[in-house]
């Protein structure tokens, strides 16, 4: 008989009551030291998870300061090697690394001794193409094995990794890759998604054609493409030696702070942001979410044969947070394809009967998949046998009571009454959660359970004080080991600092209202900025104005984002057409196109309307925030300065419009 499931906080509470000498009587005792004694509780993650270094480190965090903390200096990691040191006992126990499986059903296992065989082969095959330390290799891939493969080669030699989804259209992939100038270009030739076959070969060519630093183009075949493109390496080619070399590879030791990957977050204006985030800030952070995720290593008594999965696309930051599964041993599972089966005919059960199929022991989300499920009237006790499922993740979006509270029951009627909800919020910027869930605290649908641990989270009110029980702005006050590095090309941190640190000078604000209630469990009520957030993907206003305003017939345009608490996000676009150029049906089909294509489907919004001016301060810049705030119901006194605007006759007609469409907001804000 099994003994009794001990979660991981707890697990790692005893190691602190052992080791370190420390007790506390509640979580929130262990949070406020967590946050108010950095260096110890840093110095702890790093023990209790067993990370090494050839070289010793001379202080935890050298420096605090936000940006520019330095931690562990002196230390050398790598996140590959971090992966490899779970290959033999987790193979002795017979768990594989990776399990996927896709929309046609073609499922496929990967061991842990030939996840690290097709590592060292690619990195080894990436060596000899020239690929050196710091050099970049940008992915157009989709959320399958090889990806994983392609990202652990390029770890494992210090280069540095970034990837967009096959999803995405070309000059929304082009913005970012363009940044960075990557060496090595790997790209899938085609998808299937949503039931359809999608050649991406013409995107790839031009893709190679718009990056001239490309030197090599490794290209992931499939059945999916209209052409063979030619390339300097076929991905299978790449992965496929098995010789001496291969089996002697090792990850190289790399400093602390080494860059792993770049990935992307979108404000309201320019290029989205490249964001670089080291090796080992990555691995650290990853070990202390990992306690409150709950999930464990699959080959451990306590967490035997645990599978992980959390749907995702290639281009969200969940994809790296999946994978970081693999840092702590667990079975990760990746489901290619669209979570609600074809446009024609929507199927709303595909990740259920993916997630009994593979004996899923946790399955994570977007907030927005559980209420489309729930709106769909989906039986769960029709998607085959979910009992291994222990554990319900959710980000993206805040998750509203109504829905939770369905999850809920449907898993009473499967057999698991009061199953976990394992709700977070965090962020691409610092690949983390600010605030996540704790296995042995209550829980309240609605509400996520308590602030991480090592995360120095307030809400603050316009005066730039704490609050409990208000609305305010997420603020982080104290360094993580995860924030980024840099921003790629940012010349003495000037973008880093207006992103996160212009309003509170060495505060981090993160854009999102925050409230925490008096017993520390907590609410998110959407973004307090103009970003976008569909689906749990954000992207900046400023892409989509470029794929609308490219159409001639459009003169201007503002997009606003109403997610909010409890009710689903919607999005609207006014636009301000050309005399003579009516917003007719044909029109609104161009301008949906035009975002579909650059963008991402992902971005259509759900409501165009003709405007007669776009509100803009003196300097010309959008009013997007005050007229977000208008239609979450605030008074239009209260959320912009006539006097600060070039055009504030305009604002009768939003006020009207709001009016209209009468979205209440929460009388705690």
């Amino acid at each position: 008989m099994r003994p009794a499931y001990v979660p991981q906080l707890r697990l790692y509470q005893d190691w602190l009551r052992e080791h370190r000498g420390l007790s506390f009587p509640d979580f929130e005792s262990l949070r406020r030291w967590s946050v108010s004694d950095l260096d110890a509780f840093w110095r702890s993650i790093w023990d209790y998870d067993r990370f090494e270094s050839p070289t010793p480190y001379t202080a935890v965090l050298e420096d605090e300061r936000m940006p520019g903390a330095r931690w562990f200096p002196g230390a050398q990691v790598n996140y590959a090697q971090r992966v490899f040191r779970h290959v033999g006992p987790a193979h002795a126990a017979g768990m594989p690394a990776i399990v996927s499986d896709n929309e046609r059903g073609e499922a496929r296992e990967l061991s842990w001794p030939e996840l690290r065989r097709q590592v060292a082969s690619l990195a080894l095959t990436l060596r000899e193409a020239g690929v050196q330390r710091g050099d970049r290799v940008a992915a157009y891939l989709p959320n399958v094995p090889e990806t994983v493969v392609a990202f652990l080669a390029c770890a494992s030699i210090g280069a540095v990794w970034s990837v967009c989804a096959p999803d995405m259209g070309t000059r929304a992939v082009l913005d970012r890759f363009r940044q960075i100038e990557p060496r090595v270009l790997i790209a899938a030739d085609g998808i299937h998604y949503a039931g359809k076959a999608m050649d991406r070969a013409e995107t790839v060519a031009a893709l190679r054609a718009e990056l001239p630093s490309v030197q090599t183009l490794v290209v992931l075949e499939t059945p999916y493409a209209s052409r063979r493109l030619p390339a300097e390496l076929g991905f299978a080619e790449a992965i496929a030696r098995d010789d001496a070399q291969t089996a002697a590879f090792e990850p190289e030791w790399l400093p602390f702070d080494h860059p792993l990957w770049i990935v992307y977050s979108s404000g309201t204006t320019g290029l989205p942001k490249p964001i670089v985030h080291g090796h080992g800030g990555i691995a650290l952070m990853a070990a202390a979410s990992a306690k409150h995720f709950d999930t464990g290593t699959s080959y451990s008594a306590n967490n035997w044969g645990e599978r992980f999965h959390w749907y995702s696309s290639t281009g969200w930051v969940m994809w790296n947070c999946q994978v970081n599964g693999l840092l702590d041993g667990v079975t990760i599972c990746l489901f290619d394809g669209s979570p609600s089966g074809s446009k024609d005919a929507p199927d709303w059960g595909v990740l259920w009967r993916f997630a009994a199929k593979h004996r899923i022991t946790y399955l994570g989300a977007g907030a927005a998949f559980y209420a489309n499920c729930m709106k769909a009237g989906l039986d769960l006790s029709q998607c085959g046998d979910l009992r291994a499922v222990r554990a319900l993740g959710s980000t993206g979006s805040p998750l509203s009571e109504e829905v939770q509270r369905w999850g809920t029951e449907q898993f009473e009627r499967v057999g698991t009454p009061g199953i976990w909800w394992s709700n977070v919020s965090g962020g691409t910027d610092f690949c983390g959660a600010f605030i996540a869930g704790n296995r042995e605290l209550p829980q309240t649908p609605g509400r996520m359970q308590c602030r991480q641990v090592g995360a120095a989270v307030e809400a603050w009110n316009e005066a730039g004080q704490p609050v409990i029980d208000e609305v305010g702005e997420l603020v982080c006050t104290r360094p993580l080991p995860s924030m980024p590095l840099y921003l790629w090309g940012d010349r003495d941190h000037a973008r880093y600092l207006s992103s996160y640190f212009d309003v509170y000078p060495g505060v981090w604000r993160h854009g999102d209202w925050l409230r925490i209630l008096p017993d520390g469990s907590c609410i998110i009520y959407g973004r307090s900025d103009a970003t976008i957030n569909r689906h749990g993907l954000r992207m900046g206003t400023s892409e989509i104005y470029a794929a609308v305003e490219a159409l001639p017939e459009v003169l201007d345009s503002m997009v606003i984002d109403l997610e909010y608490l409890g009710r689903p996000s919607r999005m609207i676009l006014f636009v301000v057409m050309r005399p003579g150029h009516p917003l007719d049906a044909p029109m609104q089909a161009r301008i949906r196109d035009a975002i579909r294509n650059a963008l991402s489907p992902r971005f259509l919004p759900d409501d165009i309307i003709e405007a007669p001016e776009i509100p803009r301060t003196l300097s010309g810049k959008k009013q997007e925030v005050p007229i977000k705030k208008l239609f979450l119901g605030h008074e239009l006194e209260r959320v912009v300065n006539r006097d600060a605007m070039a055009n504030p006759q305009c604002l009768a007609w939003y006020a009207q419009q709001a009016a209209a469409a009468a979205t209440p907001r929460d009388t705690a804000k």
